[in-house]
């Protein structure tokens, strides 16, 4: 099939906001692996529910559970109305958000609104959110604090994603050299920087390329939620062509032990098909600091804050209870538990 014609950068958001609602989007054969993490069950777990401690600290906030929004979107009327929902829904919960790519809003200033949360929740760790590829096409120190400053964001991801790029029309596939830029930019920065995939999974071998680069985090996001591979082809050809090579990636469990193993100093965050309470905790007992989670919460903030926070709030129950019947009392006692046994 041959391309579309070319679109703009704020078609192509509206376009993937429909094609991450499509069953089409998630891996078909490949799991997080978190469903092999066998979890304790204790008959006396010698605790009382509701004493379960989930609050975290995380890059300088104090977080009621140990919980981020994932990055989705933005740079479109309709992006502006899911990020603002999940905004009120975070600070509602007292958990964080992590923004879509801010690259439209830096070149498209009439975008920037739809990255403008903070009005809606001033007390939440904001995450900002710029592509990788962008810094060997000319961005550096100056744009990723401009992406920071023009949303209040307490922090920067930088996102990578090979796959996706490569499977984008005109995607950024040019990545040669891409590690030692980082190594020169991350360190000027003067705000918290991380590292995230976007659902194919960071590898123990990037892990350990980066380890002294300065990042304060690590978003392993692994394969076996939403493949964006898949997405890009949907998007680009409304079908997805070479399904093989979209479910290419590390699944999440793997990733994250690898990550642990690999940069055993630095935060991890689990993301990729973290779906239920059940899967955050497991993902906390390899080695996780937080879970983030995305695609789940679209279609809530396509409708209203209210039904974002009830799908959180649900599954933050989820959670404390697997803590509870696994009897550990806090996150603290829970975090790297199983990572240790296996």
């Amino acid at each position: 099939m041959t391309d579309p014609a070319p679109e703009s950068i704020q078609a192509r958001k509206l376009r993937h906001i429909e094609a991450c609602l499509l069953p089409a989007s998630q891996y078909a054969g490949v799991t997080t692996g978190l469903e092999r993490v066998p979890w304790p069950y204790r008959a006396l777990p010698e605790l009382d529910l509701d004493a379960v401690d989930l609050t975290v600290p995380f890059l300088g906030r104090a977080l009621r559970a140990p919980v981020l929004i994932g990055a989705m979107t933005g740079g479109a009327e309709r992006a502006a109305a899911i990020n603002r929902n999940l905004a009120v829904a975070a600070q509602r919960l007292g958990i964080g958000l992590m923004l879509g790519s801010q690259r439209v809003m830096l070149e498209r200033p009439d975008t920037a609104a739809s990255f403008q949360v903070r009005d809606v929740a001033p007390d939440v760790l904001l995450v900002g959110n710029l592509g990788a590829a962008q810094f060997l096409l000319g961005y550096g120190a100056a744009e990723a604090e401009r992406a920071v400053r023009e949303v209040g964001a307490d922090a920067l991801a930088i996102h990578v994603n090979p796959l996706q790029e490569a499977m984008q029309a005109g995607g950024d596939t040019h990545w040669a050299g891409l590690s030692a830029r980082l190594a020169e930019v991350v360190p000027t920065l003067p705000f918290p920087v991380l590292l995230k995939e976007v659902g194919h999974g960071l590898d123990a071998a990037t892990v350990a390329a980066v380890a002294a680069s300065g990042f304060a985090a690590l978003d392993v996001a692994g394969a076996g939620g939403t493949s964006w591979a898949r997405v890009e082809q949907l998007v680009r050809y409304g079908a997805v062509l070479t399904p093989d090579l979209c479910e290419v990636g590390i699944p999440t469990a793997q990733a994250l032990m690898g990550a642990r193993r690999a940069a055993p100093g630095t935060p991890l965050i689990a993301s990729g098909g973290i779906r239920t309470g059940l899967d955050a905790a497991r993902a906390l007992a390899l080695g996780a600091e937080v879970v983030a989670v995305a695609r789940p919460l679209l279609a809530p903030a396509l409708e209203s804050a209210e039904a974002v926070e009830a799908w959180l709030s649900r599954f933050i129950h989820e959670l404390r209870v697997a803590l509870f019947v696994g009897g550990f009392g806090s996150v603290e006692v829970v975090r790297g538990r199983l990572g240790d046994e296996r």
